[in-house]
């Protein structure tokens, strides 16, 4: 997939979270996403369930997360196009936060038949990571791939026709610490990065230090 065709793909799931979001507090992130009514209440969505592995062998699953803010996205390690420059940018915000134990990272493959946890250690190893702090994670592929698209609203997909054989979206995603999704991020974009770092110390302020 071209970058100008991810460009104009993650510029609209901005654009349709956005305008489907009903929080318009102009100190807050928006919770991304179409809210349900139930007895009054607005229900945003929130991320599903999960168990995955991690490069260390380990379980990681929603609870790894508990009370903490974390920033998402969906690679694969022979990616001949924006995973790359994704995982550059997303070293970045991990470069900023990375003495803050209020922050999580975590990166799942979308290829788990070949970037197998040996695979994954090594990729980790070389970005010189904390893999208490990062995740590279790999699971059923059927799961990843359904947890992108009904958690994530992102694409993530086999194509014998894409580069690298799979379509992937290049959206990275802020999740809060109630796992609701409150950024979508262009991961190939420098300013979408500071846009990124900026919004994580906005959402620290909301869920941390109110």
């Amino acid at each position: 997939m071209k970058f100008n065709t991810i460009s104009i793909f993650i510029t609209a799931l901005i654009g349709i979270l956005l305008l489907s979001s009903c929080n318009h507090n102009d100190d807050r992130l928006p919770i991304l996403g179409t809210p349900t009514i139930k007895d009054n209440d607005t229900i945003y969505p929130t991320i599903q369930s999960f168990r995955f592995i991690n490069q260390d062998g380990s379980i990681i699953t929603e609870n790894t997360f508990y009370n903490k803010i974390y920033v998402a996205d969906f690679i694969f390690l022979s990616c001949p196009t924006i995973c790359p420059k994704m995982t550059t940018e997303l070293k970045t915000v991990y470069d900023t936060f990375e003495n803050n134990s209020n922050i999580l990272f975590i990166s799942h493959t979308i290829d788990p038949e070949h970037d197998t946890i040996p695979r994954l250690k090594e990729y980790a190893t070389n970005l010189h990571i904390d893999t208490k702090k990062w995740f590279f994670v790999t699971g059923l592929k059927d799961s990843i791939h359904k947890l992108a698209e009904n958690s994530y609203f992102s694409a993530a997909y086999a194509d014998k026709m894409a580069p690298g054989g799979y379509v992937h979206s290049g959206g990275l995603l802020l999740v809060d610490k109630n796992k609701h999704i409150r950024g979508v991020y262009d991961g190939t974009d420098p300013i979408e990065t500071k846009r990124l770092i900026k919004d994580i110390d906005k959402l620290l302020v909301e869920q941390f230090k109110n």
